[in-house]
């Protein structure tokens, strides 16, 4: 039975994240403090207490989210087959296939989110979610924006796309789809555009100092949708990711045919395991589905997978 785990990405952040591991373990403390001394700034505090406006930040919420994923996936101690993360979460994947040291990672990350908080000032870029439409409607549609770069960032589902880019085109976008329906994100900038990269040549000054081993198990990435074999891959796989969709929804439809009956989410939320049970709906097989944000998750997720 093949078993993948994910790791959520951002969006995923919310105050008092971990709080249930950090009061119960003290293999969870050791590693908040890894973070913390590693960032040079209580993150621990951060993700207990908040406050909630600096979780949200990009190089906040990244680490943050790293952080919680990894400790979930430490306290298990099950190993699954294979991994995909959401964006940021292919970096705990990473990590927890032993391809990027933890603390390596962490202020890696930090830097990435400042990066790309950067490459566009403030209230220049943004991004969408069109729902009810599929990929393609929504690819042709953009082609007929006139007022500026607009790219699709995610594909998330069969009919959930998220745009990015300038602002005004992006509004122009969602008035030409005219989607059943779309929501303007709260985030900091056009991820996964043409207009992060220069964030992403930044990151890969940084990503070169890094040395990257090759996974233990494979790495579904983002960019191509396919297992990253080697630590050269991963490296060159997380610098492309910046300025390039992430492929979600295809990525995804492959665990058909891995044979995955597994699916494990690991950290905060189930926005993951929530767009899977949807996209596995039509499967003759769907996979079992659990979530790990607190012990009690964690305990019934490790009884359900090895009773």
């Amino acid at each position: 039975m093949s078993r993948i785990f994910l790791f959520p990405g951002q969006g995923s952040q919310a105050v008092g994240m971990g709080r249930d591991f950090f009061e119960r373990s003290q293999e969870a403390r050791e590693i908040f403090n890894l973070a913390d001394e590693a960032l040079g700034f209580s993150l621990s505090r951060l993700c207990l207490e908040g406050p909630e406006e600096e979780l949200r930040l990009t190089s906040r919420a990244q680490p943050a989210l790293l952080t919680v994923s990894y400790i979930a996936f430490r306290l298990l101690r099950i190993k699954p087959d294979l991994a995909a993360g959401h964006s940021l979460g292919e970096y705990s994947a990473l990590v927890a296939a032993g391809s990027l040291d933890f603390a390596e990672a962490v202020k890696l990350v930090h830097n990435r989110g400042r990066y790309m908080m950067e490459a566009v000032p403030p209230g220049q870029g943004t991004m969408a979610a069109v729902l009810g439409l599929d990929y393609q409607k929504v690819e042709e549609g953009l082609k007929a924006v006139s007022s500026g770069l607009v790219q699709v960032a995610n594909w998330n589902a069969e009919d959930q796309v998220v745009i990015a880019g300038e602002k005004e085109a992006v509004e122009e976008a969602l008035a030409v789809l005219k989607a059943p329906r779309s929501v303007l994100l709260q985030v900091s900038g056009p991820f996964h555009t043409s207009l992060m990269k220069p964030a992403a040549e930044k990151l890969r000054a940084d990503l070169e100092k890094i040395n990257f081993r090759d996974p233990a198990f494979p790495v579904i990435s983002n960019v191509t949708t396919r297992e990253i074999s080697s630590g050269e891959e991963a490296r060159e796989l997380l610098y492309r990711q910046v300025f390039s969709p992430v492929l979600w929804y295809p990525a995804m439809q492959r665990l058909r045919e891995l044979g995955v009956r597994q699916a494990v989410e690991l950290g905060p939320g189930k926005v993951l395991t929530g767009l899977l049970k949807r996209i596995s709906r039509p499967w003759a097989e769907a996979p079992s589905l659990f979530n790990v944000e607190d012990m009690n998750s964690l305990e019934s997720c490790r009884q359900a997978i090895s009773g």
